[in-house]
């Protein structure tokens, strides 16, 4: 997947995973760029261990179900940020 749909894709899951996830969520269009990436890997990951039964970094590609997936992997990435860093504000 080429640098464009990365960047699309990351936009579009770390915006409806921070819409989803209860709390409030720091960062700008950066942090949810970033955070819809890890997402997309995560979530890509998931799925091919599943599917496959091997674990292989991949991302979710640009589709509706590749969304889908990148939007639970941010929500995952959402979760493990909060437990790392201890912040779990919801204000």
């Amino acid at each position: 997947m080429n640098i464009i749909a990365w960047i699309i894709l990351g936009l579009i899951a770390g915006a409806i995973a921070k819409a989803i996830y209860p709390g409030r969520q720091g960062g700008g269009i950066l942090g949810t760029m970033i955070l819809g990436i890890i997402g997309a890997l995560i979530g890509g990951t998931i799925v091919t261990l599943i599917d496959t039964g091997t674990l292989q970094l991949t991302a979710a590609s640009l589709s509706i179900s590749g969304i889908i997936v990148a939007i639970i992997g941010a929500i995952v990435a959402i979760f493990l940020w909060n437990l790392i860093t201890g912040s779990s504000r919801s204000y």
